[in-house]
């Protein structure tokens, strides 16, 4: 069996679309652009590569994008003061705290300092209740692309059984959250295994979704699978710049449907996070 590929560019072009004339809208009727703020601590050159990407497709995109860039050597007030200066900020109506963060800066402490209604990334405590609640709020970028990547290539998740292997904060407990509210994209018969649980294999055996989102280079092995399940691999590893994600790429034989290892649930996420923006800024000015 050849598995059919997933792939997650024509997701995000088309939610980058919708947002793309959202700004536009937004812009004509407030007279200003939505603001997308970036927080760079440090000069780890990934994270600049990365938040040099966002604020290009923000430019792109139709967003204001002001940018603080604090030195390796900054202080966690110094992180607080500029997490603060945005909260402040009326022409700002969502923030990204890039992490990670140098060894000094407590990276949590600067997420629960920032506004709840400008988290872009959703990772806020009060925006996982929120969710865990079934709230409006900004929902994590991976977990909403991941609903968004099955509904655009209609792989059925409403009734099914949906199997997450990792259950990180960033993954695997708010895609469960979101995966088993009432919704046609959603509606599932949600588990989560992870390597604490001996036996996980026994049940993405009985799967028809199983989403990997562990960090763990080729857990998810052929063996752990019945034939024709759709496999979404979630979580990566980099070693140096190769990208080393958790599904084997010999787990294609058994799928009859897996996203690609390069270009599957990464433009999802970066799609769904200039979604959130545009969502915060339309509930700021409403």
């Amino acid at each position: 069996m050849t598995a059919r590929l997933l792939p997650g560019g024509p997701v995000a072009d088309a939610v980058l679309a919708d947002v793309e004339t959202r700004v536009a809208a937004f812009t004509a009727a407030h007279g200003r652009r939505p603001g997308l703020g970036t927080i760079l601590v440090g000069d780890d050159s990934a994270s600049a590569g990365y938040i040099r990407m966002k604020m290009a497709k923000a430019e792109e995109l139709g967003f204001a994008s002001p940018h603080l860039h604090l030195p390796q050597d900054a202080t966690q007030e110094d992180v607080l003061g500029a997490v603060r200066s945005f909260n402040s900020d009326d022409a700002v109506d969502a923030v990204l705290i890039q992490h990670p963060t140098p060894p000094q800066i407590d990276f949590d402490a600067a997420l629960l300092a920032l506004d709840p209604d400008k988290d872009v990334d959703g990772l806020h405590p009060v925006n996982m209740g929120r969710l865990a609640l079934g709230m409006p709020g900004p929902v994590p970028c991976t977990p909403a692309g991941i609903e968004a990547l099955l509904a655009h290539h209609d792989v059925p998740v409403s009734g099914r059984n949906v199997v997450i292997l990792g259950r990180g904060t960033t993954l695997g407990r708010p895609l469960a959250l979101l995966l088993s509210q009432k919704r046609p994209t959603a509606n599932a018969a949600v588990t989560v295994v992870h390597t604490g649980v001996p036996d996980w294999p026994e049940y993405t055996r009985r799967a028809d979704v199983v989403i990997a989102a562990v960090g763990v280079p080729g857990i998810l092995r052929p063996e752990h699978l019945s034939p024709g399940v759709t496999v979404v691999g979630g979580g990566v590893r980099y070693e140096g710049k190769r990208l080393l994600p958790d599904v084997d790429e010999s787990c294609a034989e058994v799928a009859g449907a897996i996203t690609p290892r390069i270009g599957g649930v990464g433009p999802t996420t970066i799609a769904l996070l200039f979604r959130n923006a545009v969502e915060l800024a339309e509930a700021r000015a409403a």
